[in-house]
């Protein structure tokens, strides 16, 4: 028995340098090390795109959309008495101790015109009060207080606004196909507004597609005087929605049902979901792919030292050391890539909407369209619980590799290789 305390490590470690004889196997050393390291910096990187992007959506759906809508259980129906359905919601008992803020809209496709630029929007009337409950509006107003909106004046977006090429207290005018009809047909309603304010939600659907008007003004505007399209309510826990919204169509039924966010957008949460578990199989594969080369480097590796291992058998070497010696050596691989990954996917996790320009600059190329992804900047949101479960799973796939050409290098027997040299 070799009485060297630790002697597996330096030998492990002596192994694992580059000499000039076995420089093939070194590189396929570095080659498995940089392998991990992307493999893990990337499965890093793409999960925290994949939760940022799931949590700003959401954000934004659900604070421009409300967490509960009140619709007409009529299709194509809208709610006339809306005052008394909103007092008949806040009586339920059960809601008593929850914070309902409720905000009627109406809502239509109009064409928005100005400096002979015209665009299709949307067209939706709130009351002046419940701007502050949409939080994503109200912030996007920059501190502007909209005073004039209760007044006739609207609110558009800023990308609308550049498109149009228009500034706050310039004109445009809005047409809807809810028009006069006459003997002739049905001839639009045209009318003119000033802009009151611009607003910039940082999504790009809403900040180039909506139209923001008086509740009143709506209703004339559109013929609609005394009803809204449906009733949106936001609550203080989105995650309550399911249960108030049933405990809401126990009172409102059957005239009028509520329907909540994972209800109306199960489609959208589905996929987020499915895309976010598919990437995390798919770039699994990068770090399976770097674990093959740590079994092949030292698959080779005991194959170039099987003298040494003879030798160090000969002089008391047991097979418990040999194997620790090559099971260190591929941990080495495993563990270093595997940290300098978890490093280097936290860094531009941190820092991604600056790699995004920085890549953006030297390719001349968007690589984030706020047209296709609806989002003004590149988001991403660091799950620590998911990052360890990475590094654990890289850590696990790592040392399993070893196994294999650890155990081939502990059974070789001296003899066999000692006889032919």
């Amino acid at each position: 028995m070799i009485g060297f305390k630790n002697f597996e490590f330096l030998i492990a470690w002596r192994y694992l340098k580059s000499k000039r004889k076995d420089g093939f196997i070194s590189i396929i050393t570095w080659l498995s090390l940089i392998g991990i390291t992307l493999g893990v910096a990337t499965l890093i990187i793409v999960m925290s795109v994949m939760n940022g992007f799931r949590d700003e959506m959401l954000e934004k759906i659900l604070g421009m959309n409300g967490h509960i809508t009140v619709v007409s259980n009529f299709a194509g129906d809208d709610i006339n008495d809306y005052k008394s359905v909103e007092k008949s919601i806040s009586k339920i008992p059960s809601l008593h101790n929850k914070k309902i803020k409720s905000i009627p809209i109406i809502e239509a496709q109009v064409m928005v015109a100005a400096n002979n630029n015209s665009f299709g929007t949307m067209l939706r009337g709130i009351d002046y009060t419940d701007i502050e409950k949409i939080t994503p509006l109200y912030d996007g107003l920059k501190g502007a207080e909209p005073t004039n909106f209760k007044e006739g004046e609207v609110l558009i977006g800023t990308t609308l606004a550049r498109k149009l090429g228009v500034y706050e207290g310039d004109e445009i005018t809005i047409t809807t196909a809810r028009g006069n009809i006459t003997a002739f047909g049905t001839i639009p309603r045209i009318q003119s507004y000033t802009v009151g304010a611009l607003f910039n939600t940082g999504m790009s659907t809403y900040d180039s597609n909506f139209i923001y008007m008086p509740l009143d003004y709506a209703q004339n505007f559109l013929d609609m005087e005394g009803v809204v399209n449906y009733i949106e309510l936001f609550i203080e826990n989105p995650d309550d929605a399911d249960t108030i919204a049933t405990s809401i169509n126990g009172m409102i039924r059957p005239i009028n049902r509520a329907i909540s966010w994972r209800v109306q957008n199960s489609s959208f949460v589905s996929a987020l979901t499915v895309e976010r578990n598919v990437m995390f199989l798919i770039l699994t594969l990068i770090i399976l792919v770097a674990s093959f080369n740590i079994i092949s480097s030292l698959v080779m590796l005991v194959k170039d030292k099987s003298h040494d291992i003879a030798v160090l058998r000969t002089i008391g070497a047991t097979r418990s050391n040999i194997m620790k010696i090559f099971f260190l050596s591929g941990s080495f691989i495993g563990v270093v890539g595997t940290f300098m990954g978890l490093i280097l996917g936290v860094v531009i996790s941190e820092n991604i909407e600056i790699v995004r320009q920085i890549f953006q600059t030297l390719t001349g190329t968007k690589l984030f369209p706020e047209d296709v992804y609806f989002l003004t900047e590149l988001p991403s949101k660091i799950d620590y619980s998911e990052v360890c479960w990475v590094v654990i799973m890289s850590l696990g796939i790592s040392f399993l590799a070893t196994i294999y050409p650890s155990r081939k290098a502990s059974r070789q027997q001296p003899i066999d290789v000692l006889r032919y040299e």
